[in-house]
């Protein structure tokens, strides 16, 4: 239309072509569709850090980047560290991700099930560590692989299948075998006759009590205020860190300690001794519950009292964290792991050793029964001899022989010390034989005899019969033989 009203022809028209607007508005809406969805600039990219791992381990472009759980970037690029093995990740990360200091660690982790794939676990680091820039990288000391199934497999080979099976047939037959009488003489008379899984299914009577006693416990543990519980365990997490990026020294460990217990797993009959007492000392333990559970009457206020401990674990395993990172030091190559490898060099023979050593337990049990149930006992003994009598144990009377001996020995010459017996004279003639020739002595009155009674022969020898079986000898016998002089 024109100003007068009238209507202008098509041709004559002025101005923006439909067309033209519908294509601008199309563009827009392309535009703002695309920011929408992607929420991204084209050709520009955000913070950007690289982080070296031993292996990619399955990671693929566009794994998520994760702090907390929590999405804050994705994997953009994996490529080969030159002349290694090792890949190195690009990660980048929104800016709700930052700052990341120097001291930041990233594993790679398997996803849910229904997500599939990996993601990289990203921890930012503390405070007091400086910050990484745009293109900064984190050291392979600093990151962590998962553990492949293929692993655990070339972990468990011939040899330590083998040393696994003797080891589950040896706790088999320590848990079904009888016992013998000489094992049940020490045993608790509740658990006399019974194989160890029996002695075991009797323990599990005990259970009950202790675990309600420890549920007690554990209810205290959780504290009365908030975040008591998850200040402790935000200071185990980072122990437990600290020990995970040293992965070696844990699968040697584990290795010596399989060939330890491989070494002890012949012993079935000392470990069906061992699980027989597992009663008895459940038994202990209920009664020690017990007395707990009366010196605490009030759960509460024993939790009360514990709980300015458990606030300050947190502070305790902060205050630690200076000296794990010296100790880190002591982890390289060239310290602690070469220690190791020099000593796992003697792990065989110690495992010899302790092979070795189990039959020589027994034997120490049983001369420690003879120095107890007779030897002593028979030290203790008071031997009656009339007017003569000490009345002090026999052990004492040699010590005393010994020190009246030194008195005596007080005189010397130029030969040195000597000792001056005068014995007493008389018209009796007394012959003593001391394994040679005799020697003859005059007494003033005829020996009555001696005690006890010389049998004429020595005692036999039975290696077979254990010590502490014997009877005591009886020092104070009745019967007394005639006088060596009048045979």
């Amino acid at each position: 239309m024109s100003a007068d009203g009238h209507r202008v022809a098509r041709k004559d028209r002025r101005g923006a072509s439909p067309f033209a607007v519908g294509a601008i508005a199309l563009a827009v809406i392309v535009v703002v569709t695309f920011f929408a969805f992607t929420k991204h600039v084209p050709f520009t990219h955000g913070f950007r850090v690289k982080a070296v791992f031993e292996s990619a381990n399955s990671i693929r472009k566009n794994s998520p980047v994760r702090i907390a759980g929590v999405n804050v970037g994705k994997v953009k690029g994996i490529e080969r560290k030159d002349g290694t093995t090792a890949a190195v990740l690009t990660l980048e990360l929104d800016k709700k991700a930052l700052p990341i200091h120097k001291d930041a660690t990233a594993k790679i982790r398997p996803r849910i099930f229904l997500e599939g794939n990996f993601f990289v676990d990203l921890q930012p680091g503390t405070p007091d560590s400086p910050r990484l820039a745009d293109g900064d990288t984190i050291p392979l000391t600093q990151t962590s692989t998962p553990v492949q199934f293929d692993q655990v497999l070339t972990s468990l080979q011939a040899d330590t299948r083998a040393q696994l099976q003797k080891l589950l047939e040896g706790l088999g037959t320590g848990l079904t075998a009888k016992p013998t009488a000489a094992e049940d003489a020490d045993a608790d008379p509740s658990a006399r006759g019974q194989t160890a899984a029996e002695s075991l299914n009797d323990a599990i009577v005990y259970g009950k009590p202790a675990l309600e006693g420890t549920a007690i416990v554990a209810e205290a543990l959780r504290g009365t205020d908030p975040h008591d519980l998850s200040a402790l365990i935000k200071g185990l997490n980072r122990t437990t860190e600290g020990l995970g990026r040293n992965e070696r020294q844990l699968e040697d460990l584990v290795v010596n300690f399989n060939r330890t217990v491989a070494a002890t797993a012949d012993r079935a009959g000392d470990l069906s001794a061992s699980i027989r007492l597992l009663a008895p000392t459940l038994a202990s333990g209920d009664r020690t519950l017990d007395a707990l559970n009366a010196a605490f009457p009030d759960t509460r206020a024993f939790a009360r009292e514990i709980l300015p401990g458990v606030r300050q674990t947190a502070a305790t395993i902060d205050a630690a964290f200076p000296w794990v990172r010296q100790t880190r030091a002591l982890l390289g190559p060239d310290e602690l792991r070469a220690w190791a490898r020099a000593a796992s060099a003697a792990t065989p023979d110690l495992a010899a050793l302790i092979d070795a050593s189990v039959p020589l337990l027994p034997q120490g049990g049983l001369a420690a029964k003879c120095a107890t149930r007779v030897v002593l006992p028979t030290g203790d003994v008071k031997i009656s001899d009339g007017r003569f009598s000490t009345n002090t144990e026999n052990y004492k009377e040699l010590l005393y022989s010994l020190t009246g001996l030194t008195g005596e020995g007080q005189n010397f010459d130029g030969n040195g010390q000597y000792v001056r017996f005068q014995p007493g004279g008389g018209d009796q003639t007394v012959k003593v034989v001391l394994g040679g020739a005799p020697n003859f002595g005059n007494s003033a009155a005829l020996p009555l005899g001696t005690r006890p009674v010389y049998p004429g022969k020595k005692p036999p020898y039975k290696p077979g019969v254990p010590c502490y079986t014997n009877k005591l000898p009886d020092l104070n016998g009745a019967a007394s033989g005639p006088s060596d002089a009048l045979r």
